[in-house]
């Protein structure tokens, strides 16, 4: 039997944690399908002895967990711990021997170098003919002048610099801390972001945790690519969508017992103005794009998400005409609170090559290109310059089908046929200190081949439940991983790479936690269905680490045994 402030405490968590967050106009109170007690009798509850709640007895966990979180105060300190913990060791797994290897690994040798020469010059200036050896034992200042024409925007690049900067360019641990921060920070929004969208501290940190130790995440916060940004600044865009819909919705609610206090029609609902939320969303989506064209996809699908929650909003709250409000008074709101700022966003970031002159096409116009005419004549060279520019970038990624030996069709990304080798170096015995007949090192960015799998099926999973039980918080999940994979099926005859994905692994996780949560279900739930839910959450976890720690000295460069390497290789496509 159950204590009293052990059911009290029931009564306010669902799975392990601080009171729920009062539901918005219009929503159930919890998660639909979840049941929200145990009870005895027939199942209408019109008997009022069959409406009573059978306190069933709590397994041990549950009761010492009941026990820790009593009061408000170790609630709070607990929705700040959980997601701390995972945060630390993030870092912990990211920042260790940052500096190794010691040489430019994989696209490092574009983004590294750019970034550079950005920081010095305020464009991408051109580095000699096999420089990289040279750069990596210190000769750092050897770009020239001349401009390089590069296929990305620049804040990327930005940010790489300003490790670099702080860092010191001599020291490999400067060019890839900038991508190690932001994976950490990641890590941190994901146990956040989870810890409020499935109302538990614990499934948030679960997925933090997970992405905490996945090898994928590992990998592309230890070398200085782009496309952790990209995954950073879409997720932030996705947290303020999530705030916004709650926001939204509260002000809607707020309008509307205006309204009818007044006395007055709500046939066609509000245009909302003041969503700050949006504004930002529309920001970091802007600054995702800054990154790499890749980002635009979370403005459009969030855009999209935002005016389909509107409709349902408004709809719920009694709005006759909430499809054709929603439409056309509404969205034109919504645009314009986050396509402008996107756009500023996007423009700031090449601030460098508007203010000096040595950029790529910088003086196309003066150097004989052909100069805009009739309507468009009045427009200024500065701007058919770097519209020419954004026609020749978008070209070239469209255009970009060189064969390459790790590339991977969209179409297998799911089923991680293809992980990205960053860096292999091999060592007969005797060298690099070898001890046995062959060595190697290696940075492959195999994801945790648990995690990764499990995780794609969870989202399967979840597909299933929001046409079957339309449950909100399992299709924004969706729609995150919509937004970062869909459209790239859309290119399946590009060169592309499996590291894109970590632009939605970030979704994955929390659809994985998600799926355990329901599978762990609630404290209140039959005592055996419980001890088995709890199980089934401890094996995932503890093989998780497991594999972790078999995968690490793969995802970090660490010297090892050749056959020791070879067991990883548990797909011939991983070689």
């Amino acid at each position: 039997m159950t204590t009293g402030a052990e059911r009290e405490f029931d009564a306010l968590v669902e799975t392990d944690t601080a009171p729920p967050a009062r539901p918005v106009a219009g929503e159930p109170a919890s998660l639909p399908g979840a049941p929200a007690a145990v009870t005895t009798g027939g199942a209408t509850g019109d008997d009022p002895e069959s409406s009573r709640v059978r306190e069933a007895p709590l397994t041990r966990l549950d009761a010492w967990w009941g026990r820790v979180l009593r009061t408000p105060v170790r609630r709070r300190v607990w929705a700040w711990a959980g997601p701390l913990a995972v945060t630390l060791l993030a870092a912990a797994l990211r920042l260790w021997h940052l500096n190794s290897p010691a040489t430019l690994v994989f696209d490092e040798t574009y983004y590294v170098k750019d970034a550079w020469s950005l920081f010095n010059l305020g464009y991408e200036g051109s580095w000699p003919a096999d420089y990289d050896p040279t750069f990596a034992a210190g000769g750092v200042d050897g770009f020239l002048a001349a401009p390089s024409f590069v296929a990305h925007p620049p804040l990327g690049k930005w940010l790489i610099g300003l490790g670099m900067a702080a860092v010191g360019p001599e020291d490999p641990a400067s060019w890839r801390i900038s991508t190690a921060v932001v994976g950490i920070l990641a890590v941190a929004l994901v146990a956040v972001i989870g810890s409020l969208l499935l109302r538990s501290t614990l499934l948030g940190t679960l997925a933090g945790f997970f992405l905490a130790i996945d090898g994928h995440a590992i990998v592309m916060s230890r070398v200085a690519l782009l496309d952790n940004f990209v995954m950073f600044f879409g997720l932030l865009a996705f947290g303020a969508v999530l705030l916004d819909r709650r926001q939204s919705a509260r002000r809607l609610e707020a309008w509307r017992a205006r309204r009818r206090g007044a006395g007055r029609d709500i046939a066609w609902g509000p245009a909302l103005w003041a969503r700050p939320w949006l504004v930002t969303a529309g920001l970091m989506c802007g600054l995702a794009t800054a990154v790499k064209w890749n980002g635009l996809y979370f403005l459009a699908f969030f855009a999209v998400y935002t005016v389909v929650v509107d409709m349902l909003a408004r709809r719920r709250a009694g709005v006759e005409f909430w499809l054709s409000g929603t439409l056309f008074k509404q969205a034109p709101v919504s645009f314009v609170l986050t396509v402008p700022i996107a756009v500023v966003a996007y423009l700031a970031s090449w601030t460098g090559w508007f203010v000096t002159s040595g950029g790529y096409y910088r003086d196309w116009v003066a150097d004989g290109g052909t100069r805009w005419t009739g309507a468009l004549a009045w427009v200024p060279d500065v701007v058919q310059n770097f519209w020419h520019y954004q026609a020749g970038v978008y070209g070239f990624n469209v255009g970009l089908h060189t064969p390459h030996a790790y590339q991977a069709n969209p179409l297998t990304w799911l089923l991680m046929l293809r992980p990205t080798s960053m860096y292999y170096q091999g060592f007969d015995e005797g060298q690099g200190g070898c001890d046995v007949a062959r060595c190697g090192e290696a940075i492959t960015s195999v994801a945790n081949p648990l995690i990764w799998y499990a995780a794609v099926a969870a989202c399967l999973y979840l597909v299933y439940r929001v046409v079957r039980y339309r449950e909100w918080r399992y299709g924004a999940i969706l729609v995150g991983v919509a937004a970062a994979y869909l459209p790239w099926l859309a290119f399946t005859d590009r060169t592309v790479f499996q590291f894109y994905t970590i632009a939605f692994e970030p979704y994955l996780v929390l659809g994985l936690a998600a799926v355990l949560g329901i599978v762990l279900g609630r404290r209140t739930d039959d005592r055996s269905r419980r001890l088995s839910g709890i199980g089934v959450t401890a094996i995932v976890v503890v093989v998780a680490v497991a594999v972790t720690v078999f995968f690490y000295p793969l995802w970090t460069a660490q010297l090892a045994d050749w056959e020791f390497i070879r067991l990883h290789y548990w797909i011939p496509s991983w070689k």
